[in-house]
């Protein structure tokens, strides 16, 4: 494990230095980010960034591959407004490149977007068979044909879209999923009962689902069974998982907030996975105590000591405003968290964090943080390198 000591610079520590003002085009990012989608969408070998940007054209920073980014958006993605809240990214017309699918919220509009082949994307919004209020997507072969399916996340009934292989989609909802009413902020997907096939967590501003997958992408809600029972309202934006204690299973990460739902508690929540998929709740022992509005969770191994941490992006002000820290919590290697913000992360590092991503963007073998926020600035870090 690397040495914790914080550098005396506030733009750094030992373990990250903020290169935002040098490596983006930073002015361009003091908008409404709602998540960042990374892929290498040009081919040239390294991880570009798309922001999905709330109420506003949608933004494509393109990468030197050294870190440093260009904003090519006018010139590569179609700009339209939309309340893009998330995104997806496969080869949906399995051509060999990387298309996208970003959700929108307020107007209700899906975006799918084909690459051209060289990083620029033409609209193909028509071939997205549904509309709603959504704020989450995630891509999988559901019918395991080999084309990437959608699974998108709504203010009402959730959809199962399946790709023909062209790019084109049918509505298969009522099948895969059925017929569910959620308020839903996030979708993930994950093997929890360790059977091979992936799962499928929803976090609700209602009660949190889980639905199980039959292996040939037919879903069933088994919340009950699996999810230990609250008596208290809970309004979840994100979940994550990680093998927390190193036991080859999947545990499980909600991020809560106060916002919309009455009496809601913020404390996020950690669950441990007996294994076959059913949960038990350790936040009380393994989690700090916070009363942080976390619209963003992700497992990470930060420290670089092999097993999963934490990063929680926070937005604790009134009106969804305010400058907050992220937050930053150590495993001990047993699933036990404390909290180490003050020597991972830059002093500089406060805002309305909504995204996480932890990729190595300046090719130097070391991942470095993207952190997207709502209404404020987004941040790039670069890992820093100990031999």
């Amino acid at each position: 494990m690397i040495a914790v000591s914080q550098l005396a610079n506030s733009q750094s520590t030992a373990f990250f230095k903020d290169v935002t003002k040098t490596n983006l085009p930073y002015q361009d990012l003091q908008r409404l980010s709602m998540d960042a989608g990374i892929a290498d969408f040009d081919g040239d070998g390294d991880m570009d960034i798309l922001i999905a940007n709330e109420h506003r054209p949608n933004i494509l920073l393109i990468n030197d591959g050294k870190g440093n980014f260009t904003n090519e958006s006018i010139s590569r993605i179609p700009q339209v407004n939309h309340d893009s809240e998330d995104i997806g990214i496969a080869d949906f017309d399995l051509d060999g490149d990387l298309d996208i699918i970003v959700v929108s919220e307020d107007d209700q509009t899906n975006e799918l977007y084909l690459n051209n082949g060289d990083g620029t994307f033409s609209d193909a919004g028509s071939r997205i068979p549904v509309t709603g209020t959504s704020n989450s997507v995630v891509i999988y072969d559901l019918n395991s044909d080999g084309a990437p399916d959608i699974l998108i996340g709504n203010n009402g009934q959730n959809n199962a879209l399946i790709n023909n292989g062209n790019g084109q989609f049918k509505d298969e909802t009522a099948q895969r999923l059925g017929q569910f009413t959620d308020v839903t902020q996030d979708l993930t997907l994950a093997d929890i009962d360790n059977d091979g096939d992936q799962d499928l967590l929803i976090a609700n501003e209602d009660a949190n689902r889980i639905m199980i997958n039959d292996g040939n992408g037919f879903f069933k809600d088994e919340s009950l069974e699996r999810l230990p029972l609250r008596n208290t309202p809970e309004e979840t934006r994100e979940v994550d998982v990680a093998d927390i204690d190193g036991d080859g299973d999947l545990d499980m990460l909600y991020g809560n907030v106060q916002a919309f739902v009455p009496n809601a508690v913020r404390q996020n929540r950690l669950l441990i996975n007996d294994g076959k998929g059913n949960f038990s709740d350790i936040t009380n022992t393994h989690l700090p105590k916070d009363d942080n509005r976390c619209f963003g969770v992700a497992f990470e191994d930060v420290d670089a000591d092999g097993d999963a941490d934490i990063i929680t992006g926070n937005t604790n002000g009134p009106s969804f405003a305010g400058m907050t820290p992220f937050s930053v919590y150590l495993n001990d290697g047993k699933g036990k968290f404390t909290d180490k913000t003050s020597t991972i992360l830059p002093e500089s590092i406060k805002g309305r964090g909504f995204d996480i991503d932890f990729v190595d963007f300046n090719g130097d073998g070391v991942k470095d943080l993207f952190l997207s926020n709502r209404g404020s600035q987004d941040f790039l870090l670069f890992g820093i390198k100990h031999e």
